[in-house]
Parts: C-alpha cells; sequence; structure tokens
C-alpha cells in the first residue's frame, strides 16, 4: 500500500488521531495513517460524504461494525475505534506494516507452492473465526492482505457488507473486485461463509500465477466468466490446482469449508517444503477432494501398520514380488538413500522386527566393551609370558 502526503482537503485530526498519510482510497472512501496519543499507529478509514448522507448505508455499517467488533483471531487487523454517528462515519484498526498480496507478487511474482500454501493455510484459519463471528468479508482479493512480518492479516472487515444485504448497488454492478467475486454475488443472492471461499481460492490463484483466474477484461466480461465459464489454473503448480479448483466450483455447496482448506493447506504447505511428491487424487468432485484426502491418507497409514504387524515385515510393492522390499539407510531420517533389507543390518532375516535404536546402541557398546576386554587380558598375558621367557 503506497504511502502518499496528505492533500489539501483532506482532515487533519479525526476523532481522538492525529492523521499523517494517506494510505489509498477505494469505493467507500479514503484510508490515512494515523495515530494516537500514545502513538499507537492506525489506519483509518473516512466514509465517502454521499454514502454518510444515506441513512440506510449508516444503519447496515453501524450493524456491520459491531460484528467486526466480535472477530477473534491472529489473522485480522483489529478494530481499534469507530464513530458511526459522526459528520462523516469512520473507522479505526490495528496498522498492519508490510506490502498487500497484490503489490508482494506484481513486484515480485508468483509465489513457490510452499509459499501460497502456508499463506492460504493462515487466511482459511482467519476466515474461519471471522464466519464464527457472523461476518462475511465480501471483498476478500489480494489488495486486502497485507504481508506482515507475524503473518498474513485480512483488511477491509465490515465495509463490503455494509453497502446492503443485496450484493449489487444501485446501478446493477456488483461489489467488490470482478475477478475475485463469487457467482452469487454477481446473480445478486445471499451471501454465505463459502462466498469468501471462491473468493480465496481466486486469491491464491492469483498468488501463484500472478494473474486472476478468469483472464483480464472490462467488469462485464469478468462477471460473466464468473458465472458462466471455468477458471483457468493450467499454470496454477499441480500440488495447488485441485484445492484451488474445489474453492472456485460455481455452487457454494460444492467448496471445502475453510476448517477443511486450513488442514489441507498446512499439510501441502509442509510437504512442499520437505520436497515430497503430491499425494494423488482420483476423483471428480472438488469438494470431496477436500473432504476425503485426509481420511484416505489416515486410513493408508493404518492399513501399512497393520499389514506390518500381521506378516513382521513393511507391506508395499516389495511384498510378494519376489524381491525384499529397500529401507532407509541408518540416520538418513526416512530421507536418504535406501538399500536391500539383504543388505542392511538387524533386519535381514524374514519375519523379525529391526531393533530400536536404544537397543541397537545399547549392544554395539556390548560388543564393543567385550573386544576390549579381551584385548586388554591378551597383552597382559603376552607380556607375562615374554617377561618370564627373558627372566
Amino acid at each position: 500500500m503506497a504511502i502518499m502526503r496528505l492533500r489539501r482537503e483532506d482532515p487533519r485530526v479525526v476523532g481522538s488521531f492525529k492523521l499523517h498519510r494517506r494510505l489509498g482510497a477505494g469505493g467507500m472512501g479514503v484510508v490515512y495513517l494515523g495515530s494516537d496519543r500514545r502513538g499507537q499507529r492506525v489506519a483509518l478509514k473516512v466514509i465517502r460524504p454521499d454514502l454518510a448522507e444515506d441513512e440506510e448505508f449508516r444503519t447496515r455499517f453501524a450493524r456491520e461494525v459491531s460484528a467486526a467488533r466480535r472477530i477473534r483471531g491472529g489473522c485480522t487487523a483489529r478494530l481499534v475505534a469507530a464513530d458511526l454517528d459522526a459528520a462523516r462515519p469512520w473507522f479505526a484498526t490495528q496498522y498492519v506494516p508490510g506490502p498487500s498480496l497484490h503489490d508482494k507478487v506484481h513486484e515480485g511474482g508468483p509465489l513457490s507452492a510452499a509459499q501460497v500454501a502456508a499463506v492460504g493455510a493462515a487466511l482459511a484459519e482467519g476466515l474461519v473465526a471471522v464466519h464464527e463471528a457472523g461476518v462475511v468479508h465480501r471483498d476478500l482479493k489480494p489488495s486486502n492482505i497485507l504481508l506482515s512480518p507475524k503473518g498474513p492479516r485480512i483488511i477491509d472487515f465490515g465495509i463490503a457488507w455494509a453497502t446492503g444485504a443485496s450484493t449489487l448497488t444501485h446501478v446493477g454492478t456488483a461489489v467488490g473486485s470482478p475477478g475475485f467475486l463469487a457467482p452469487e454475488q454477481v446473480r445478486g443472492a445471499a451471501v454465505t461463509p463459502a462466498t469468501d471461499v471462491f473468493s480465496l481460492g481466486a486469491t491464491l490463484a492469483y498468488a501463484a500465477t500472478g494473474d486472476s483466474p478468469f483472464g483480464q477484461g472490462s467488469s462485464e466480461v469478468m462477471l460473466y466468466r464468473v458465472v458462466h465459464e471455468d477458471a483457468h489454473l493450467s499454470a496454477v503448480p499441480p500440488a495447488l490446482a485441485p484445492i484451488v479448483a474445489a474453492c472456485l466450483a460455481k455452487s457454494p455447496e460444492d467448496r471445502p469449508s475453510t476448517l477443511q482448506l486450513s488442514l489441507r493447506l498446512k499439510e501441502i504447505a509442509a510437504r512442499e517444503a520437505r520436497g515430497l511428491p503430491a499425494a494423488r487424487v482420483t476423483t471428480d468432485a472438488p469438494a470431496a477432494t477436500i473432504r476425503t484426502v485426509r481420511s484416505n491418507t489416515t486410513g493408508s497409514r493404518t492399513a501399512g501398520r497393520t499389514g506390518e504387524r500381521a506378516t513382521g515385515r513393511p507391506t508395499g510393492s516389495g511384498a510378494g514380488s519376489g524381491r525384499r522390499p529397500a529401507r532407509p539407510t541408518a540416520g538418513g531420517g526416512g530421507r536418504g538413500r535406501t538399500v536391500p533389507a539383504s543388505r542392511a543390518g538387524g533386519g535381514s532375516r524374514p519375519g523379525r522386527r529391526p531393533l530400536p535404536r536404544s537397543e541397537a546402541r545399547r549392544r554395539l557398546l556390548r560388543q564393543r566393551l567385550v573386544v576390549f576386554v579381551t584385548v586388554t587380558v591378551a597383552v597382559a598375558l603376552g607380556i607375562a609370558l615374554v617377561q618370564g621367557v627373558f627372566s
């Protein structure tokens, strides 16, 4: 977010906050960088004069600011103060240092799959708290996500909701950014938490590719694509493409929940950071993919452990094929090169389970002690014999 000098028409003081710079301007008003008497910095937004004269807007704005006060969680910019009865209503939130996701990608290029998954997991977890407070953001997009040193933060709560129960303005245009709106917003239908899930999916696609999944064009063209055309995800990394596609399902019922997203994205972030291959997904239903992948993974691990207990050796491609399965070398942590079981110590016999590492160490120490004592006794006897011969 660019910081600019105050203009002549800008106020210098709003409420108990002194204004220092302009942070930006949008459809609802102007955002300023301000501070209170204690030096606490805030992002203070003053509503446009024409909206301030709309009593219906004021009522809705007050309702949503009240809801925003209930939001708890570290992934949001905390509401500090607000004046709903001022000539121009305003509200102040905690100032979050750091670039927006939009500026980060625009200036530095797309993020890696691991970075996108980590950011997405934090945002999904933040949306869980937002939705539990009864708030739907309705304008989640890269410019409304700030990348602070402590993690991503979602800003501009309550404003999109304050424009009305309908998602359309009086002139028939959708509220929000066309490339990140959900189909139900374009149609003027009721919004739900699934609406934010769609926007989050579009935001993750932007972070991974540097472009909206619905391309570029006029507002009318973009809105048509959102409702009637599939998102373009060919440039999204394979590890992320299934979950992004699930978020961008046209029907809200087919999208995963924010909790499911958070769990799945954490798994992807951890796997990508370690450089492991992506999990195989065989279902065609996007939401079912997210709901079942965790249980399938758990089930396969359980089956592997059960097979090992029953046969005394790991199950897998090596079992029943005439060759013994390969095992990681000692000290490799499961990531080093592998050698056949017949060449690895401690597990060459069929049906014999490998010793725990602590037990193996104790055996090695005992063996070394026996060798040491034996050699010492032999040397002592040799010295005594030599002395006897030459005495």
